[in-house]
């Protein structure tokens, strides 16, 4: 299940790209297929051991084009591993509202990317989460839950302080807010429910078929009650500041 928009987010085979806060790699498997040069970066060794066993198995099966890598990397968000100006793109998916000191976080993907390449962030949309907190204490408060809850608004600026510019954005997973809030209102460890397994096994059923039906209800949900809202964004090629100081110098 992506939540990036490959169509907005077009990876040309042999960039480097960093998928950031990878998790279970979802985004990165899909990197790797389409032929990029991946780093999927995390915290937590357990996920990243079953990447690299993904990333592995993909190859044995063929379904990475020749010239195409793939490697795991452990570390903080909060100071990256990498050298300036490294990738030529980055995904950040549901990571920024797990971090505390979000800011110091979007500096360094910032430090991280070329001038000129694509960031795409994706975070939980306001109202569904919303809705979710006041459901469920449990479902923020567990050890390395959300944080915050970002307005597409904040999002943006916070980014656009950092120096990034905002490409546009859309919200995605429109059938899937129903479910966690089914989830927070029955608990969100209780899995026996009747009606959490009945909807879970309809999203199971989405993702598996792409149905029609359902593909036109999520188009029409989405911007209402998606789950998610995806932003895009670029590293400016010339720094603000300095693209600043250059015209003053040359009046």
């Amino acid at each position: 299940m992506l939540t990036v928009d490959f169509q907005r987010f077009r990876v040309t085979p042999g960039e480097r790209i960093m998928d950031m806060g990878c998790g279970a790699g979802r985004h990165a498997f899909e990197l790797y297929r389409r032929g990029a040069n991946v780093v999927a970066f995390d915290l937590d060794a357990e996920e990243l051991a079953g990447v690299e066993k993904m990333f592995g198995a993909m190859r044995l099966e063929g379904e990475v084009p020749a010239g195409a890598s793939a490697e795991t990397v452990q570390g903080n968000a909060l100071d990256l591993p990498f050298p300036d100006d490294h990738f030529d793109k980055i995904i950040a998916s549901e990571v920024l509202e797990h971090i505390p000191d979000d800011m110091s976080a979007m500096a360094e993907l910032l430090r991280v990317l070329k001038p000129g390449g694509q960031l795409a962030v994706t975070v939980p949309s306001w109202l569904p989460e919303r809705v979710c907190w006041a459901l469920s204490e449990d479902y923020h408060t567990a050890p390395g839950g959300h944080v915050r809850i970002y307005t597409r608004a904040e999002l943006e600026a916070k980014l656009k302080a950092t120096g990034f510019r905002v490409d546009g954005h859309h919200h995605a997973h429109g059938l899937h807010a129903p479910y966690w809030w089914i989830k927070c209102a029955v608990g969100v460890d209780n899995n026996d429910n009747p009606l959490a397994k009945a909807y879970h096994q309809i999203l199971v059923w989405d993702i598996m078929k792409r149905p029609l039906a359902t593909r036109l209800a999520e188009r029409v949900m989405n911007p209402l009650i998606g789950k998610s809202v995806v932003v895009y964004f670029t590293k400016p090629a010339q720094p603000a500041k300095a693209a600043a100081k250059e015209t003053v110098d040359a009046v």
